[in-house]
């Protein structure tokens, strides 16, 4: 199985954002076909599994001059299966073959003799058009043989660390048996200057921290940015001049315009799944009530009618429900209620203020922030409001976002003392808390779908 895409002029605010278009062909293998019955695979379901050794030698560059892509194609996959805490990647200085030959079997001893589970190999050359061809086979090491048919993908040169992330996904879904997420993007909120004057703008970035691009110059504040199903347009607040409005911004062309002009302040846009109608707050006086705005017709419908404030909307993956906080209970809780609007069922009932609720891709969890006393807590539970569970507590942790895959959440995070906010990543088990790299403060990370 192979994927080609290929990539055109980019607009300078983002170098990477154009989505980039893959079809599939057949890979003619040199090697017989061989296919492990079961294969080696890790149950990632329960969250109690120990992460699987794995040997990912040098992809074998074609030439001398692709050694420095190969290197860093490798570097990709490596870090990518590594952050995911699924996978240990074995150090290469325990290597006893030394992969020179994509087209031949590996000597299965050799890595079985340092308990590697699964081996990654590939190649990676550049084709006579100038296009950079990357291919690579997962081996079952303890039966053997080779897991799926070997894949191969073209892109041109500039895109190479993509076929990184692309090949991890691959790895990923194959033992997994769930989508990968490594090749997509975050949207979020850079901060700079001292607490009292910070500069907000909104930039975008590989998952793993890598390619930041601003989308914003900073001359006004920027909110909650949340990505558009097809990953190529963004909703968020800005305060500009007068009352705070949500903006629509094409992150190809970088054209941006107005959601709608409502009276009073609008804020917490989304999406909906198909990407045709944005869902928001609207303040009215001292309360505020759910909308929703058909983006072709501009045409808006009222979800909700109370004297309460009911913000943060998020659609169910399936648009049929639609969770959202809301204190009119007293406190903000968490409802969920039919996405055409009717009664809204209370699912939040532990002590504490929940807030931020967002669907997991999946529909299988909401995550969410809870406040309790002097601590934020990143938690998730079913859409029933059963299986609470808190994955990370600490001074100030708000703004879950998951992964394409739903199998990861990041938030931002702000320490006591500390001089501003930085992005993390936690498994949705509550393991493998990290932090994403950004050049300075982030908030409000917005996950997009996988590129396609």
């Amino acid at each position: 199985m192979s994927r080609t895409f290929t990539a055109a002029a980019h607009p300078p605010l983002l170098t990477r954002r154009r989505a980039l278009a893959l079809t599939a062909c057949g890979a003619a293998l040199m090697l017989p076909a061989r296919h492990a019955a079961a294969g080696v695979q890790l149950d990632i379901s329960g969250g109690n599994f120990q992460p699987m050794p794995i040997a990912i030698p040098e992809l074998i560059p074609g030439t001398a001059g692709d050694a420095d892509t190969a290197h860093g194609i490798t570097q990709i996959i490596t870090a990518d299966l590594q952050r995911s805490g699924l996978f240990v990647p074995i150090d290469p200085s325990a290597f006893i073959e030394k992969i020179v030959n994509f087209d031949t079997v590996p000597n299965f001893a050799d890595w079985r003799t340092i308990n590697a589970q699964a081996l990654i190999t590939g190649r990676v050359s550049r084709q006579s058009d100038g296009r950079l061809k990357a291919e690579f086979r997962l081996w079952d090491v303890l039966a053997g043989q080779q897991l799926g048919a070997g894949q191969q993908y073209l892109t041109t040169p500039d895109n190479w660390r993509r076929l990184g992330h692309i090949i991890s996904d691959a790895v990923y879904e194959r033992i997994t048996g769930a989508k990968g997420y490594f090749d997509s993007r975050v949207v979020f909120v850079d901060e700079t200057g001292p607490k009292e004057r910070r500069i907000k703008r909104l930039a975008i970035m590989d998952q793993d921290g890598a390619n930041v691009q601003y989308l914003t110059r900073g001359d006004e504040l920027v909110l909650t940015p949340r990505f558009s199903p097809s990953s190529q347009e963004v909703t968020y607040m800005a305060y500009g001049e007068g009352d705070p409005r949500v903006y629509l911004l094409n992150i190809t062309s970088g054209a941006r315009e107005i959601v709608g002009n409502f009276p009073g302040m609008s804020f917490s846009p989304r999406f909906s799944p198909d990407g045709q109608s944005v869902i928001m707050s609207l303040q009215e006086g001292s309360n505020s009530n759910i909308f929703v705005m058909d983006l072709r017709s501009k045409a808006t419908t009222r979800l909700t009618n109370t004297q309460a404030i009911d913000t943060s909307p998020c659609y169910s993956p399936d648009a049929s429900r639609i969770c959202f906080a809301s204190d009119r209970g007293g406190q903000p809780q968490i409802y969920v209620m039919p996405a055409a609007g009717g009664p809204a069922a209370r699912i939040s009932f532990g002590d504490g203020i929940y807030s931020t609720p967002v669907w997991s891709p999946s529909g299988d969890y909401i995550a969410f922030t809870k406040q309790t006393a002097n601590a934020f807590a990143i938690g998730v539970m079913k859409p029933d409001g059963s299986g609470e569970r808190i994955l990370t507590e600490g001074f100030h942790n708000e703004g879950p976002t998951f992964a394409p895959n739903g199998r990861v959440i990041m938030y931002f995070s702000d320490q006591i003392g500390g001089p501003g906010p930085s992005l993390y990543t936690i498994d949705i088990s509550g393991r493998n808390q990290l932090r994403v790299p950004t050049p300075s403060y982030a908030s409000d990370p917005a996950w997009s779908p996988l590129l396609s």
